[in-house]
């Protein structure tokens, strides 16, 4: 018996991987059990006592909410999630027709899962990378390693004599001023050359008087590559680092010095250098080569995206300085938002404009004509750039999506009061938003108040969350794919649509339900779990589902660009080895139980 079972692994994944001798020893201590038709062979939420192979017949899993998530066959293996995670069982299993199983026993799985890599790598649903970048690659390092912390600070009223004295002594470039605990200013070098020296001030004047009041800064949490960013687009020497208004550090051009290699800082540096849109175009259609080499080196999707969505922020400034030049100054304060994929930070090689534009109330007749010429500056530039206009006109340069504040609070009202089909549509794309360029001050208010309104209505959070689940995994139920199935896309999955807008509408509810102010999807998942809005294990299986589904998706278009086509997001199944193909259909089960969850009210609400 035991050598039947011994051949029939060595023509399965992945115990085919395997030495003879770990084979025969799964043949000597796994179980075979007879399973009739219609027995359930564990129970969600159940212990375990193993993991099964099917040898011969058909299981049937389902999710917690007992809905049939996938149908396996002979040489499949099933009961790895809950083994993995907590003991206690993910899905529910039960014999679709008479069946014959192997078990092998808890024990006898942990010793391979821990002493074999394949075993490891076939079992293991945590994201991967085709390779491991540098510990010196901006990309992945935090600004607070990077950052001196505890940097030299003065008051404001300190003399300019006295703080070139403390500059010479400390061989420093510049002084943190600081008031009360917060940082007020920064005065350096420069400050003290051009500011007072070469305008014979006297000594003892005050320090407040040269230095430059509320300079731009960084959070800790910040990654390397958003320092290079934004000292290549506001030419900066300094950066201070501000945790909660609390200076934390400071970065020079001196700290990154290793760092100088980075490519999508050239990107950066170039666009803000630029004079005008067909500088910029020059710059953005160098992006799907940036994508590529990302990729290929092994940078995870959330580190290329961003990167990406960097520069299309930092595009839209300059268009939006561009046209205040052309223009003249703003009749009144305003804020550039982003929404969609670049509001999430999420970019890759196939990206749509989605924008809207906000401005202070009282502004007349004459001051919104400049606002409307103003967002179809922008708005034109960014389609040259290869950020071609939005089909469903979510652009500032469609009146209704570029109003005073009022407005934008009476829309909101209006969605939450009254959550019809469109606006659950508006609200899913308005809570996404991110302030670009101008004055993000003027939507901090709105994004607090709209999120207490919102997450108060239980109406509308009950239509909202039905909402998230209008996009359905590209499940099909005999362990393949539900693929298109006409038109030039036959035979593909899109990755996008059926991919990862499931996990993103499911990251967008639980951080409307949690009031979580993060607008990007991973971040909202880390959130969501952390404040409890999620269930721990939940969140983490959706967290690498997530990352599985968008590398994918990744991947797929860094081909495509290495082969010198437009990227797009129809993966085809087939161009998957059979082992990419498991991976991604069990991160699709994931999603899918999620979004059951989430109907059911289960392991959401904490």
């Amino acid at each position: 018996m035991t050598d039947q079972i011994r051949a029939f692994l060595a023509q399965q994944h992945p115990y085919a991987g395997l030495a003879a001798e770990v084979r025969q020893r799964i043949a000597d201590r796994a179980e075979r059990q007879q399973v009739s038709e219609g027995e359930t062979i564990y129970t969600y939420g159940r212990p375990l006592d193993g993991l099964y192979v099917i040898l011969d017949g058909q299981v049937a899993i389902h999710d917690g909410s007992d809905a049939l998530v996938s149908l396996l066959g002979p040489g499949n293996s099933f009961g790895e999630r809950g083994l993995l995670r907590d003991g206690l069982a993910a899905t529910t299993a039960r014999a679709r027709s008479a069946v014959e199983l192997l078990r092998l026993p808890s024990p006898l799985f942990q010793d391979l899962y821990a002493g074999q890599s394949a075993v490891r790598i076939f079992f293991d649903r945590s994201r991967s990378t085709t390779a491991t970048p540098s510990p010196d690659d901006l990309t992945t390092v935090r600004v607070e390693t990077l950052m001196t912390a505890d940097p030299a600070i003065c008051g404001p009223d300190t003399s300019v004599a006295e703080a070139a004295r403390m500059m010479r002594d400390s061989r420093i470039s510049s002084l943190c001023v600081v008031e009360d605990g917060k940082l007020i200013g920064l005065v350096t070098l420069r400050d003290m050359v051009g500011k007072a020296l070469a305008t014979d001030a006297p000594t003892d004047l005050p320090v407040r008087e040269i230095m430059t009041a509320d300079p731009h800064t960084l959070p800790p949490s910040a990654i390397g590559s958003d320092v290079l960013h934004m000292m290549a687009e506001r030419r900066l020497g300094h950066l201070p680092i501000v945790d909660g208004g609390t200076l934390a550090g400071i970065v020079t051009q001196t700290d990154l010095t290793r760092f100088q290699t980075t490519q999508s800082a050239g990107l950066v540096s170039e666009v803000a250098r630029a004079d005008d849109v067909a500088a910029l175009a020059r710059v953005t259609e160098r992006i799907p080569r940036m994508l590529n080499h990302l990729v290929a080196t092994g940078h995870r999707h959330d580190t290329v995206t961003r990167l990406i969505t960097d520069v299309a922020d930092v595009v839209t400034r300059r268009l939006l300085a561009l046209a205040e030049v052309e223009f003249g100054p703003p009749p009144a304060r305003y804020v550039w938002l982003a929404c969609g994929s670049q509001g999430r930070q999420e970019q890759t090689g196939v990206s749509d404009q989605d924008n809207c534009l906000l401005y202070e109330d009282d502004v007349d007749e004459q001051g919104r004509a400049w606002f409307e010429r103003l967002a179809r500056f922008v708005s034109d530039g960014l389609d040259a750039c290869g950020y071609f206009y939005c089909p469903g006109d979510m652009m500032a340069t469609n009146p209704r999506w570029c109003q005073p504040l009022s407005t934008w609070r009476e829309y909101f009202a209006h969605w939450i009061a009254n959550p019809s089909k469109e606006a659950q549509m508006l609200a899913s794309v308005m809570f996404d938003l991110r302030p670009i360029g101008g004055e993000a001050s003027l939507f901090d208010g709105l994004q607090t108040w709209t999120l207490e309104r919102a997450s108060g209505n239980s109406i509308f959070t009950a239509h909202m969350a039905q909402n998230a689940l209008s996009h359905a995994t590209p499940l099909g139920l005999l362990r393949g794919f539900a693929t298109i199935r006409s038109g030039e896309n036959r035979n593909t999955i899109d990755m996008k649509l059926s991919g990862v807008v499931p996990v993103v509408d499911l990251a967008r509810m639980y951080a409307l339900q949690g009031r979580l102010t993060a607008v990007n999807t991973r971040a909202r998942l880390e959130q969501a779990i952390s404040a409890k809005i999620v269930s721990p294990s939940g969140g983490r299986d959706l967290l690498d589902a997530y990352d599985l589904v968008a590398e994918t998706r990744l991947r797929h278009q860094a081909r495509q660009i290495a082969r010198g086509e437009k990227p797009d997001n129809f993966l085809p199944p087939a161009s998957l080895s059979d082992f990419e193909r498991s991976h991604l259909r069990n991160a699709f089960v994931v999603i899918k139980t999620m979004q059951s969850a989430l109907m059911q009210g289960r392991g959401v609400m904490g």
